[in-house]
C-alpha cells in the first residue's frame, strides 16, 4: 500500500486533506509560491529584490503568498527597525529547504521541456 494511502484521509495543523499530494499542492501550488521559493532557495531576499526578479508578480500577489508561505512555515520573515521604512528579509525555514530538492527537480523537468519543444528567449 502506498503511504499516501494508509489513511482515508491525511490532516496537517488542523487541516484535512484526501491525500498527500493535496497537501503538497496547498503548501507551495499555485503560480507563485513555488517561485517565491526557488527565489529564495540560495539566499534571503529582501522584498524589493523578490520583485526585481520577479517583475510579473503584482505588489499584492507578492505580498500575500509570501503571507501564506508564512504562516505555513516555509518562508521566515524577519523585520529590523521599529519604524517605517522597515528592513524586511524573507529567507527559508528548514521546512522550506527541505522543498528544495523538488524545486531543483522542478527546474531541471522545465528546462527539458522547453530544449526539447520550445525555446529560450532573452529581453530585448
Amino acid at each position: 500500500m502506498k503511504t499516501e494511502c494508509i489513511g482515508d484521509f491525511v490532516k496537517l495543523k488542523g487541516k484535512t486533506y484526501p491525500c498527500t499530494v493535496s497537501l503538497t499542492m496547498d503548501l507551495v501550488g499555485g503560480k507563485w509560491k513555488a517561485v517565491i521559493l526557488y527565489h529564495l532557495k540560495d539566499s534571503e531576499k529582501r522584498y524589493s529584490e523578490l520583485r526585481k526578479e520577479m517583475p510579473d508578480v503584482t505588489e499584492m500577489t507578492l505580498s500575500l503568498q509570501l503571507k501564506q508561505l508564512e504562516k505555513d512555515g516555509l518562508v521566515l520573515r524577519k523585520a529590523y527597525g521599529e519604524k517605517p521604512p522597515l528592513k524586511v528579509i524573507y529567507n527559508l525555514t528548514d521546512f522550506g529547504k527541505s522543498f528544495i530538492p523538488v524545486l531543483e527537480a522542478i527546474t531541471e523537468w522545465g528546462n527539458q521541456i522547453v530544449s526539447e519543444q520550445g525555446e529560450f528567449l532573452t529581453k530585448d
